[in-house]
């Protein structure tokens, strides 16, 4: 059966792809790893900063895919929209092509940045500037690590956050590099700045309704393949 090598930044994300897919946890590294049928699922932290030591014994797949959330640049995407971007434009300006896959329409520009946009102001910036439709961290360097090995690869991802709303920082420390949640910090944070709740609770929310929509295209993905 083909393999698919699913690659998330944060755990969250692995975690809750595995759920909706029913896979089982699996042997590896440290971080969130999956596996079951024709997936594999690695959490490789934000921006892909773990990549290397935690896929490295991962057996050659028939697909790359750059899975989880975004961040909308668009206007027009709501949370839980899909991105299958044509190309992913990364922080060094180049722009990286993603595979053509039966199962996948893939449409415009992802841009990868190695900051989180913080607010609707940073986000319409990079739009105006970039024309992509979404931002996430991880893609470029994933897009890059596959082809390295001559593996395809494509990018999956469910905006989790609309382009009118950033990640304040307070909640982008909440997510370690590694990828893995510190809830003690979002206590914190929510303690400490009147309207964290609500950003929470509303980035949780589309977080959710992100997932789910990758998980129902990767199960797309599969029977195609």
């Amino acid at each position: 059966m083909p393999r698919l090598l699913v690659l998330t930044g944060v755990d969250l994300e692995a975690r809750g792809l595995a759920r909706h897919l029913g896979l089982d946890p699996a042997p590896g590294p440290a971080g969130s790893h999956f596996a079951g049928g024709s997936f594999e699922i690695v959490a490789v932290g934000v921006g892909a900063g773990q990549l290397e030591t935690r896929v490295s014994t991962v057996v050659a797949p028939a697909l790359v895919v750059s899975a989880g959330v975004c961040g909308a640049l668009a206007p027009e995407l709501a949370a839980g929209a899909l991105v299958v971007p044509e190309a992913v434009l990364g922080p060094d300006g180049q722009r990286r092509m993603t595979a053509a896959v039966g199962g996948a329409r893939r449409h415009g520009t992802l841009l990868t940045t190695d900051r989180v946009l913080r607010d609707a102001a940073a986000k319409s910036r990079c739009w105006l500037q970039t024309g992509a439709l979404a931002v996430d961290m991880e893609s470029a360097a994933i897009l890059d690590w596959a082809a390295s090995r001559g593996w395809p690869g494509l990018v999956v991802r469910g905006v989790s956050d609309a382009a009118a709303r950033g990640v304040p920082a307070d909640l982008a420390r909440v997510v370690q590099d590694d990828g893995r949640v510190r809830p003690m910090r979002a206590i914190s944070a929510m303690l400490a700045r009147p309207g964290a709740l609500a950003d929470a609770v509303a980035l949780r929310a589309g977080t959710t309704a992100a997932l789910k929509t990758v998980a129902a295209t990767l199960g797309t993905l599969s029977r195609a393949l």
